[in-house]
């Protein structure tokens, strides 16, 4: 049996740190996941505009196999500078690769496109430096999801999106966690009810405890986003196994089972859907050999969870352009 760790989020793993920042007048922010030390990181990209900043280097043939954290961000290409800000202050922290002396933090992100979401995005200077470096100094294992940090300007088909987050512990003591910012273009719901498409993976009533969608047509078309023109749903998915990048690389890829399961269309040519993966390294691995294969199922129940979890908490506020989860089904 696995079961949600103490906190049911990604900071269930050891070490993992996650810090969130927001701009409500611009209905956006920035969302970042670190740990004291340097951990192995790796990425699958299954969407078909994506937009990131490092990712080359997580490919294990690369020199560096391991990173100082991990940038989750809202506004598009403008976004990607909010690991500058997180960089900065790990710099200055003296975190980094050591180059001949000089500290250079490894700092991959990912972005989300949420400019078109009902909130001001006339700024003077590009605020998202400042919302990272915000987000770093918020870091800390305790955090809230739904409008927040990187979620706060999310939205997908028909409802408003979010920042989720959940965790499982192994039979074998290890520990899985997720988190994402649900920005997509289809659904999460089933057709024009409340029922979550992740609910065959619901723990108890993490979101809400509505089960299953009844009597559903499987070939009806779903809802898209009514811009329909660029969206994304960008996660993260981590472990305390002492994992290479390669291995990392395969939960990341399994991981995106889990995304499929809990979003109705999901990798489409307008998403930029994809999967980061961490491994802090606390843990070995299982001498048995099933742990791997353990580790990918477990990342893709977690993140089926969060991506339901993220739009389930979010919250209303002024100026939005669709409606939460509680909102539309009049959840009290």
């Amino acid at each position: 049996m696995m079961r949600p760790g103490p906190r049911n989020l990604i900071t269930d793993i050891p070490g993992l740190l996650v810090g969130n920042a927001e701009d409500h007048a611009v209905k956006t922010g920035a969302t970042v996941l670190l740990s004291d030390t340097p951990f192995t990181a790796a990425v699958h990209v299954m969407g078909g505009a994506p937009g990131t900043r490092e990712t080359d280097l997580l490919a294990p043939d690369k020199t560096v196999q391991q990173v100082d954290a991990l940038v989750l961000s809202g506004g598009s290409a403008f976004g990607l500078d909010a690991a500058s800000g997180v960089a900065d202050g790990l710099r200055a922290a003296g975190r980094g690769f050591d180059v001949g002396g000089q500290r250079v933090p490894i700092v991959p992100g990912a972005i989300v496109f949420d400019l078109l979401n009902g909130g001001d995005k006339d700024w003077p200077d590009n605020p998202y430096k400042r919302l990272g470096r915000a987000a770093l100094k918020a870091a800390d294992t305790q955090f809230p999801i739904g409008t927040t940090g990187a979620g706060t300007g999310a939205t997908i088909a028909d409802l408003k999106g979010g920042l989720g987050s959940a965790s499982l512990i192994l039979p074998s003591g290890h520990t899985v966690g997720a988190l994402v910012v649900v920005n997509a273009l289809g659904q999460v719901t089933v057709g024009d009810t409340p029922h979550f498409l992740a609910a065959p993976g619901e723990i108890g009533a993490e979101f809400g405890g509505l089960g299953p969608a009844p009597n559903t047509d499987p070939t009806a078309m779903p809802c898209f986003k009514g811009h329909a023109r660029e969206a994304t749903t960008i996660a993260i998915v981590a472990t305390d196994a002492a994992l290479t990048q390669a291995e990392a690389t395969r939960m990341a890829t399994a991981a995106h089972d889990g995304m499929a399961r809990a979003i109705s269309p999901s990798h489409t040519p307008m998403d930029g859907d994809l999967v980061f993966a961490a491994a802090t390294g606390t843990r070995p691995l299982d001498p048995s050999g099933q742990t791997p294969l353990l580790l990918g199922h477990a990342a893709a129940l977690c993140l089926s969870r969060a991506i339901a979890r993220g739009v389930f908490h979010a919250t209303a506020a002024r100026g939005d352009t669709l409606p939460t989860h509680a909102d539309r089904f009049r959840r009290s």
